[in-house]
């Protein structure tokens, strides 16, 4: 009998690393995520993988079986890494088809972001700027850091008056200070040109106050009309009109005498309530907004004092002329039925939400 073929040097190494290859092939197929591939093949690859034990045989094999063997070797580790490259290649392709095939309705209503909306404030003086433009009246602004000459003198205000008082008036650097009306814009109109004047002066006003009806700084909305035989009967009718439109037809309003030293004859002015109609929509007693009375005060008015032309240049013998002003936030309040002023300047995102 013949002497057994004997096997070359380094042939089980060999069979090994083929046996290994096919073993990860085998194993990699039923992987279906990145994450389970990568740990696999760090099971092979890695420095204490499957591979790294044959791989520490071939410094002791003899120097003409190694290259073999290294061929062996290197043809597992590419063969193991095409898999890799070729099953991660296969799940994305399969992740893509997915969304391919997922069917969209692009009939359905888009899902924008929510819009915000204008201040209650900026709402009311819109509304109220709307109603004098009907009238034929001019929007006009000023500074809001002002003379005190525009601000008082020029409005028959002298200095002893108790206005002008620190403790009513902020006043800054340079002998000026944040105006606390917005009067001043009527005297710059007049000071540009000769009349006949129209126009409403609406913007913010600064006087030294804080509770739950008065704040330091308040929006505020002032006209002034300055014309031939202008009467105090024109500026009840402007009046009655501004009510009609804002709190509702049918309202009455109510002139009460006061004083006011840049207007002559000067009154407060009230307005019917509009929540009670003075006790004809429900018990006047019971009414939350006047409070019994059937009236609610809006602001104040008058006959431009004769003063007042005079420090303008205007003849007081020719041109004649009325003034009024209302507080926007104390319009707002009454409008939308806010009980603290101070809401309308807190920026709570609930609060202005109601007003959209």
């Amino acid at each position: 009998m013949g002497s057994a073929e004997t096997k070359p040097i380094g042939a089980d190494l060999i069979a090994e690393l083929d046996r290994l290859a096919a073993e990860f092939g085998a194993e990699i197929g039923g992987l279906a995520t990145e994450q389970d591939i990568r740990a696999a093949q760090a099971r092979y690859l890695g420095k204490k993988g499957k591979l790294a034990e044959p791989m520490k045989m071939l410094g002791r094999l003899p120097a003409e079986a190694r290259p073999a063997v290294g061929e062996a070797a290197n043809r597992a580790k590419n063969a193991i890494e095409s898999a890799v490259t070729a099953r991660l290649a296969a799940l994305d392709e399969a992740e893509l088809a997915e969304d391919l095939g997922r069917v969209v309705d692009v009939t359905l209503p888009g899902r924008g972001r929510p819009l915000g909306t204008l201040h209650p404030l900026t709402l009311v003086r819109r509304e109220i700027e709307q109603i004098f433009l009907g009238l034929g009246f001019e929007v006009r602004t000023g500074p809001w850091i002002e003379t005190e000459w525009n601000n008082f003198d020029a409005l028959n205000t002298p200095p002893d008056h108790p206005a002008r008082d620190m403790q009513d008036t902020f006043f800054v650097e340079g002998g000026r200070i944040l105006r606390s009306h917005t009067s001043p814009v009527q005297i710059r109109t007049m000071l540009a040109g000769p009349p006949p004047v129209r126009i409403i002066a609406p913007g913010n006003v600064f006087r030294r106050d804080d509770d739950a009806t008065h704040t330091p700084m308040f929006p505020q909305m002032e006209g002034l009309l300055v014309d031939k035989q202008v009467s105090f009967a024109e500026l009840k009718g402007t009046l009655l009109h501004f009510v009609h439109r804002f709190f509702g037809p049918g309202l009455g309003v109510r002139l009460r005498p006061s004083y006011f030293p840049f207007t002559e004859p000067s009154a407060e002015v009230d307005a019917a309530c509009y929540l009670c109609d003075g006790g004809r929509k429900v018990t006047a007693r019971t009414c939350r907004l006047c409070k019994g009375s059937g009236w609610i005060e809006i602001g104040g008015a008058g006959m431009v004092h004769p003063n007042v032309f005079r420090a303008v240049g205007y003849d007081p013998q020719a041109v004649s002329g009325f003034a009024f002003g209302v507080g926007l936030s104390r319009m707002a309040m009454l409008k939308y039925g806010v009980d603290d002023l101070r809401s309308f300047y807190e920026h709570d995102v609930r609060f202005l939400a109601q007003f959209r």
